[in-house]
């Protein structure tokens, strides 16, 4: 009789645990990924921010990939793969960031070379004036 006791404590036990298991399983299925409009938003005005910093002309190639994943991350959201989207809609920030940063850099650079040249200009001037 205590073995018959202990066989259904041992299974009332083990169907507890299958319970518990099945819930943990069906909890990890049904969690749900918020879209991420956040990223979204903030992905597009870095590629927005980077079109209209020049990048087009000094930075084609990141300009064109913050694009083409920007595209991704659009097409992942229409398909409700929230996780890929946050994930393009990240990179296309980072290579639209890059993109926009080396615009930058490289007005700063045509500017600075312009500046010199003027710069020498106005010393030959000078020489010449005073000679």
């Amino acid at each position: 009789m205590m073995k018959t006791i202990d066989r259904i404590r041992s299974n009332i036990t083990m169907s507890k645990i299958g319970i518990a298991g099945a819930a943990l399983v069906l909890m990890a299925a049904c969690t749900v990924i918020s879209p991420p409009l956040e990223q979204m938003a903030t992905s597009r005005a870095a590629v927005s921010d980077a079109s209209s910093s020049g990048a087009n002309e000094f930075a084609p190639a990141q300009l064109k990939s913050a694009i083409e994943k920007m595209a991704i991350a659009e097409r992942a959201m229409t398909e409700q793969s929230y996780e890929l989207a946050k994930q393009q809609a990240e990179q296309a920030q980072v290579e639209a960031q890059l993109a926009a940063a080396m615009a930058r850099s490289a007005k700063a650079k045509k500017a600075a070379d312009a500046l010199q040249e003027d710069s020498r200009i106005l010393r030959q001037e000078i020489d010449r004036k005073t000679k």
